[in-house]
């Protein structure tokens, strides 16, 4: 799990996991409040760094990942490029983003919202938009509206780029 922060998602994911739940948490005020709350789970360990320098692949040892989170809005597209770079470790990822960023994320060819971030995630994961989730789901609530999206990476690339590092220069170019 990516931010657990006070562990309202983390308890049930830890009563629905089979295995060990592993938690990446940047706020240094929120790592004993987690270690507080789970201080009987076993199965829990807590990683205090940032998710966008965590090595997700020291996780995949036995099995591929399953990651999950309510991603901060403001880095979740760099966080999900850095999840790119451990496609074949990953079996699947499940997150809650700000509404905008998800519908770019399953933009589909000559929509409005198709765009770099949706040529470059499609070309990796199969993405699915599941559900719309308002504001007065939170606490606080934010005044943006959420979705939670499904990313599962593809068995085989749908196309296969010659120069990866080509292809994403030239998706840059072509939406700059």
């Amino acid at each position: 799990e990516i931010g657990p922060g006070q562990g309202a998602l983390t308890e049930p994911l830890l009563d629905a996991c089979d295995g060990s739940l592993q938690v990446v948490e940047l706020d240094r005020d929120l790592i004993p409040i987690l270690r507080v709350k789970f201080f009987n789970a076993k199965n829990l360990q807590i990683h205090e760094s940032d998710a966008l320098k965590f090595d997700f692949g020291s996780l995949a040892q036995q099995a591929p990942l399953r990651v999950v989170g309510n991603l901060p809005y403001n880095i979740s597209t760099p966080l999900m490029f850095h999840l790119l770079t451990f496609g074949t470790q990953i079996k699947d990822m499940h997150f809650m983003l700000q509404k905008e960023v998800v519908e770019r994320m399953v933009a589909q060819p000559s929509t409005p919202a198709y765009g770099r971030l949706s040529v470059m995630l499609q070309y990796h994961l199969q993405m699915d938009y599941l559900i719309t989730v308002p504001p007065g789901a939170f606490e606080p609530a934010p005044k943006v509206e959420s979705a939670f999206v499904r990313c599962v990476p593809h068995a085989t690339l749908p196309f296969i780029a010659k120069d990866e590092a080509v292809f994403a220069k030239v998706v840059l170019a072509a939406f700059s």
